[in-house]
């Protein structure tokens, strides 16, 4: 009986132990749970974010769809041609003008022609390539008429890499035959080492060259504007009726047959006198035939 109320206890507080255990495992549970739920949410929103397909295009002024930007990973050469028609053309090519400029471009070509009434102007713009879609925004909100709209984009990341990785080796040849030109110890091996570094040399200046004119592409791109005139519709009736009009272009006809009317009086003035001398030489001739018959 001792060893039962000993034993009876000790039962009893490892029962209570198990379970505030057991509480505390279920407390601490949705917690845990609680906290992945969140991350997981909390993922699920990076990943709407990141993963949403960006624009490929935006419908600009005029109804023209404007391109996003190109893939900023690769090397692309972009070039657009714009055509528009506008009530002055010199006018439109010098906001277009501004338009470059203000991007931090410039303009490297522009043809201006016509009269008054019929002005034609022509401009290539470059433009940085990070610029290229604003600048497209832009000029086709111009106060003018987009008849059509071309651009392109020529990928040349490839023939990009090639030449940097040939322009390395190149120049990994020219530091080998440098040692070497070091170590040379007759005249000729100095001239022989020579002859090849100058070799080298001009084919690296070649691949540097090239490197540069398509680094100097891809960074700024071509856009070619031509503005011609925006012809009017040709007789076109008016719907209301101006006295003033009608009362100038009566003026003008009267002006104008007032005028050939005495253009005709200086004609007959300055050429009249011709049909009376021969009249007058015609009556003589005929009265001396007269005179020469009453005597016979």
């Amino acid at each position: 009986m001792k060893r039962l109320l000993w034993v009876l206890p000790a039962v009893l507080l490892l029962a209570a132990c198990a379970a505030q255990t057991t509480t505390s495992s279920g407390t601490a549970g949705p917690s845990f749970g609680g906290a992945a739920t969140d991350g997981a949410v909390g993922i699920a929103k990076s990943g709407v974010a990141v993963g949403a397909p960006p624009q490929t295009s935006e419908t600009g002024s005029n109804g023209v769809p404007v391109p996003q930007a190109f893939d900023p990973t690769r090397s692309i050469i972009l070039t657009a041609n714009i055509a528009m028609k506008a009530a002055d053309p010199w006018a439109t090519a010098e906001k277009a003008q501004t338009v470059a400029t203000d991007l931090g471009g410039d303009v490297i070509g522009l043809n201006e022609s016509g009269t008054k009434d019929d002005r034609v102007a022509s401009l290539t713009l470059r433009v940085p390539s990070a610029q290229f879609t604003e600048a497209l925004r832009r000029l086709r909100a111009l106060d003018a008429d987009v008849t059509s709209s071309t651009v392109n984009g020529q990928d040349v990341s490839d023939q990009f890499v090639d030449l940097k990785a040939r322009l390395a080796a190149k120049q990994a040849e020219e530091d080998r035959y440098n040692a070497l030109l070091g170590r040379a110890a007759t005249v000729d091996e100095i001239l022989k080492v020579d002859a090849a570094l100058s070799n080298v040399r001009t084919q690296i200046e070649q691949l540097q060259g090239q490197v540069n004119s398509i680094s100097s592409r891809t960074q700024f791109s071509t856009i070619t504007v031509s503005v011609s005139p925006a012809i009017a519709p040709v007789g076109t009736p008016s719907g209301t009726w101006d006295p003033a009009k009608t009362v100038a272009q009566a003026i003008a006809t009267l002006a104008a047959v007032l005028r050939g009317f005495a253009d005709a009086v200086i004609w007959i003035l300055v050429f009249g006198w011709i049909p009376l001398v021969a009249l007058v030489l015609a009556l003589i001739l005929t009265r001396g035939r007269r005179v020469a018959r009453t005597p016979a």
